[in-house]
C-alpha cells in the first residue's frame, strides 16, 4: 500500500520541543506558522518529560524533536547527564506504543549517555570522545554556513516528494557516526565528509572555534535524512535546520512538513508495525533487509 501523504480529516496535531541548544525561534516557528496543514504547539523541557508515556501515544499526529538535553558545559568540559528512569521509561514506551517522531538538526545530540538514544535517532554528535555499538569515536566535528547540494537518494519516498532533483543549502554540516545499516537513506549531500573541512566540537566548547589542531576524525557517512523504526514508531531524521537560511528554505521547508505528515500517516505506521525495532536495551537490533527494501520503495507490506 502506497505511503499516503494526505492527513487526516482537519489539520495534523503536532507538539514542537526545543530548550538545550540556542537557536532563534522566531524563524523557526515561522516555518510550522506557514503550514496551515498543522496545527502545533511548543513546549520546552524539561517540562516537555510529562508530554510524553505509552498513554500519551497518538495524542499529537507528530512530535518534532529540535531540543539538547542532557549534555551540559562546565569550564569548556561536556559533562553527560543521564536521563531521569522515569523519562526513560516514558520516552520507550511512547515509542513501543507506536508514535510517529520527526528528529531535526542538533536533536542528534541529546542525551549522549543514554545508548538507546542514538539507536532511536540513528546516529550520534558527540562533543567528547565517546563509544557507540563497541567503537570509540573522537568529538563530533561542525561546519557552519556550508553551500552544498542536497542529492535525494529515493524520490518515491513521500518525504522526498517536491525535491526529487534536489538542490542548494546554506547550513551547518556534522562529522558524525552514523548507524547506516539500520535506517532508510533519504538524502545525501555533495560536501566532502572528511576532518580536513569540519572543525573540533571539543575545541569549541572551549572558545576555540573554527579549530581542528590536534583533532582527527574518520571520514564520515554523507547522510542528511532518513527513515527508521524504533519500537512500533516510524521516526524520520533530517540533519540540515541550523538557522534561518535552513528555516526560510523553501525545499527544506518542504521536507520538514513532508516528515510531519509521512510520521503521521497509516502507512507509516503500519511499515513500523511490521518492521519494529526495540527500543530500549536491545535497540542494537538491526532492520532486515526488507524493511530496508520496503521503506526505500515507499511502499508498506
Amino acid at each position: 500500500m502506497p505511503m499516503s501523504q494526505k492527513a487526516p480529516a482537519g489539520r495534523l496535531s503536532v507538539l514542537v520541543v526545543t530548550a538545550g541548544h540556542s537557536f532563534e525561534a522566531e524563524p523557526f516557528f515561522a516555518m510550522f506558522d506557514a503550514d496551515d496543514g498543522i496545527r502545533w504547539e511548543g513546549v520546552e523541557q524539561p517540562g516537555a518529560w510529562s508530554c510524553f508515556g505509552a498513554s500519551q501515544a497518538g495524542k499529537w499526529d507528530a512530535i518534532v524533536m529540535y531540543d539538547m538535553p542532557g549534555v551540559s558545559f562546565v569550564n569548556g568540559e561536556a559533562i553527560h547527564v543521564d536521563p531521569p528512569a522515569d523519562f526513560q521509561r516514558r520516552f520507550l514506551g511512547m515509542l513501543e506504543a507506536g508514535q510517529g517522531f520527526v528528529f531535526l538538526h542538533h536533536a542528534m545530540s541529546a542525551w549522549p549517555g543514554w545508548p538507546a538514544y542514538a539507536d532511536i535517532v540513528g546516529g550520534r554528535f558527540l562533543y567528547k570522545p565517546g563509544e557507540l555499538h563497541g567503537t570509540m569515536w573522537p568529538d563530533s566535528g561542525y561546519h557552519f554556513d556550508v553551500t552544498h547540494h542536497v542529492s535525494v537518494l529515493d524520490p518515491a519516498h513521500p518525504i522526498c516528494q517536491g525535491v526529487e532533483d534536489g538542490f542548494e543549502l546554506t547550513d551547518e554540516l556534522y562529522l558524525v557516526p552514523v548507524l547506516e545499516d539500520t535506517l532508510v537513506p533519504l538524502l545525501r549531500t555533495d560536501a566532502p565528509m572528511t576532518d580536513d573541512h569540519f572543525f573540533s566540537a571539543a575545541l569549541a566548547i572551549r572558545k576555540r572555534y573554527n579549530d581542528r589542531s590536534g583533532w582527527a576524525h574518520p571520514p564520515a557517512s554523507p547522510l542528511l535524512g532518513w527513515v527508521k523504526t524504533a519500537g512500533t514508531s516510524p521516526v524520520a531524521y533530517l540533519q540540515p535546520g541550523h538557522g534561518p537560511s535552513a528555516y526560510a528554505n523553501p525545499n527544506y521547508r518542504r521536507l520538514v512538513a513532508n516528515a510531519i505528515r509521512w510520521v503521521a500517516s497509516p502507512a507509516a505506521h503500519e511499515w513500523a508495525r511490521e518492521n519494529p525495532v526495540p527500543a530500549g536495551p536491545a535497540g542494537e537490533a538491526r532492520q532486515t533487509g526488507r524493511a530496508r527494501q520496503v521503506g526505500r520503495s515507499g511502499q508498506a507490506g
